[in-house]
């Protein structure tokens, strides 16, 4: 009896350790390199993890160069760590052990998974491609690059500008195309090969590239769970797209737009309102779903709230994967809360040919996301520009703020 009494007493000791809550798993916190995996190719991004006070979350920031993107809190569900990325219809799912995490990268189409890629990441790792001092050249790629990226299979072709820079054998920068920029791209050049990587959560992107004798650059990018195009480009100083101001306009007889849609509480906001009358305004073509978008919107909410009271007014016009407002609703209004927007964002529609066309007949399309559309205080379009250059473009981000606000304070000072 007593020797049952022991064993007993023992296993009480024993069970509570080895049936410990997932909820109260402990994450190491601080840098971890992570990686997905996608026919033979790796593509290596950086996490910053630390503890949410107050709860068992954790925070997780993805470490593009300069840019720290932060993601929902993070947590423990069933003994594995999800990372989940709402605005963009994903998450990670991995296992933890010890300095180590493994699982999978999940996409998401209407609720369901739409594909996944093999997910790694191990804790104390601060690189992306090489390890300190393991990559080292002799080339430079510092410079304007005349691109052509091309799908194989359609035999689609677009033109991009690349602008990069190199610092030892690091290398960060972009490619403009004419709807957007590829984000914040960082990485190596190791002897006379180039790899970049970018991940924002919707965007996961691989550049490889070979410099040729003559110079120039060939290679392929890989893109999220299938995107494949190849991709060369040419040194030029001169490198140049089309005018971003010239590609989306109003069609013959019209001079300005008009519309009322829903906001995400299904309230009709109209151009027409009280609130926009005689005041210089923007309105925003975006969706939740697209980085380039996010990107302009940390730019455009902060200026907004600094100059709101100057007279003038933004409007952000969501085309969303879906034109249900018990779908698209929550999305738009997790969007206004991550991003402290402080004008009104509604439900146009989804983000179609056919529907942006009926939403916003006036114009002859709607090409890139995000497009914007400047208007005066006598409601006449000024200027509609075409995607957007982001931060992660540098001197090209610069020059568009510098014409925004030349711009804003031209039509902001018209009587």
């Amino acid at each position: 009896m007593k020797l049952i009494v022991s064993v007993l007493s023992a296993l009480a000791l024993i069970i509570p350790a080895a049936c410990k809550s997932s909820a109260e798993k402990d994450l190491k916190t601080g840098i971890w390199r992570a990686s997905l995996s996608r026919e033979g190719h790796t593509l290596p991004l950086l996490l910053d993890i630390t503890k949410n006070a107050g709860d068992k979350t954790y925070a997780v920031y993805v470490v593009n160069g300069k840019e720290r993107l932060r993601m929902d809190s993070v947590y423990f569900e069933n003994d594995s760590l999800v990372i989940p990325m709402q605005l963009f219809d994903s998450k990670i799912v991995a296992k933890a052990d010890g300095d180590q995490l493994k699982g999978k990268y999940y996409r998401y189409s209407n609720g369901a998974v739409a594909g996944s890629l093999p997910f790694e990441a191990r804790f104390g790792e601060n690189y992306k491609f090489f390890q300190e001092g393991k990559a080292s050249t002799t080339k430079n790629v510092s410079g304007k690059w005349a691109t052509t990226f091309r799908n194989e299979t359609t035999g689609d072709t677009t033109r991009a500008v690349g602008s990069l820079t190199q610092t030892g054998s690091n290398v960060e920068g972009s490619f403009l195309t004419p709807t957007g920029d590829y984000r914040f791209l960082t990485g190596s050049l190791n002897g006379d090969s180039l790899y970049l990587s970018t991940f924002d959560g919707s965007n996961a992107m691989l550049f490889k590239a070979a410099i040729q004798n003559d110079g120039t650059l060939k290679g392929g990018l890989w893109s999220g769970l299938k995107g494949y195009k190849t991709w060369t480009a040419k040194l030029d100083p001169n490198a140049a797209l089309p005018d971003a101001t010239k590609l989306t306009f109003l069609k013959p007889g019209y001079e300005t737009v008009d519309f009322t849609f829903p906001d995400a509480n299904g309230n009709n906001v109209s151009l027409k309102d009280e609130r926009f009358k005689n005041k210089a305004v923007i309105i925003q073509i975006l969706g939740s779903w697209c980085p380039n978008c996010m990107d302009e919107t940390n730019f455009l909410a902060p200026w907004y709230k600094k100059n709101k009271d100057r007279g003038v007014e933004i409007i952000g016009l969501a085309f969303e994967r879906s034109d249900k407002p018990e779908v698209s609703g929550p999305k738009i209004k997790r969007m206004v809360e991550r991003l402290n927007i402080g004008y009104p964002v509604l439900l146009a529609g989804t983000n179609t040919d056919e529907a942006t066309g009926k939403a916003l007949p006036m114009l002859n399309k709607v090409m890139s996301y995000p497009t914007t559309i400047f208007i005066d205080k006598k409601g006449k379009v000024r200027e509609i520009h075409t995607g957007f250059s982001g931060p992660g473009t540098g001197k090209y981000y610069d020059e568009f703020v510098a014409d925004f606000n030349s711009l804003m304070n031209k039509l902001i000072s018209e009587k």
